[in-house]
């Protein structure tokens, strides 16, 4: 059998589809069952299955520790993913993958600012037409009230449809510009280390998957991993 190597994104060890493909509930669980298939592959077959060091071994760290994953899993995890630095100065890329991200970057961000616009428009529209409808409807004797402050209750609304509005614009704003494309430096050192391996990509990642497909990477869903491990070990006991 030719020597299979992966390189793994922290998703393909976190992310809920692959919870959910594994029928487990928690993170624990999930990251226990896929170290011991990473560790039975790699000495039963010798697939090795790596993760770049610091960028992603760091950020999956941080992340199995925040969700209060035992000390033995963390042990697995430096155990049965081999840590390497990609070499950035030796690895060779195409000059028109580098046009074609920063023509993809620029149009994300002439998106984002459009949505940036459109809800600024939008929230001073919905607060202006709010209060306008308010203040039609109080009577003169409420107008003339003492106790009724009409400048914070104003205050008050701006602040709801604000918030709407903010929440609104985060979710598209961050879809816009960061949804399937590389926008972090872990996710270039995987494609850039599994480039170096000639490794399959995993991950659960739009961004880094599209990225793979255009540098000629094979790339494995993450949610799909464990299956594919397993069926390399049942060929293998049979």
């Amino acid at each position: 059998m030719q020597k299979q190597r992966f390189c793994i994104d922290t998703t393909a060890i976190t992310d809920t589809e692959v919870r959910s493909s594994l029928g487990v509930d928690s993170i624990s669980e999930s990251t226990k069952i896929m170290l011991d298939l990473i560790a039975d592959s790699r000495v039963n077959l010798g697939i090795s299955c790596h993760i770049p060091y610091p960028s992603v071994y760091d950020e999956l760290i941080g992340f199995l520790k925040r969700e209060n994953c035992p000390k033995e899993t963390i042990i697995k995890v430096d155990t049965w993913l081999v840590k390497k630095t990609p070499n950035r100065y030796e690895i060779k890329l195409p000059a028109e993958l580098l046009y074609e991200y920063i023509r993809d970057i620029r149009e994300r961000i002439n998106k984002g600012m459009r949505i940036g616009e459109n809800a600024m428009y939008e929230s001073a529209s919905v607060s202006y037409l709010s209060i306008k409808g308010r203040n039609s409807n109080q009577n003169d004797n409420i107008k003339n009230t003492k106790n009724v402050d009409t400048n914070a209750t104003h205050k008050e609304h701006t602040d709801e449809v604000l918030s709407k509005t903010v929440k609104s614009f985060r979710n598209k704003y961050r879809t816009a510009l960061r949804t399937g494309t590389l926008d972090s430096a872990p996710d270039l050192d995987v494609l850039l280390l599994a480039k170096e391996l000639d490794a399959a990509v995993v991950a659960s990642d739009e961004g880094i998957e599209k990225w793979a497909q255009r540098l000629g990477l094979r790339f494995v869903k993450a949610k799909d991993f464990p299956f594919i491990l397993k069926e390399y070990l049942n060929v293998y006991k049979i």
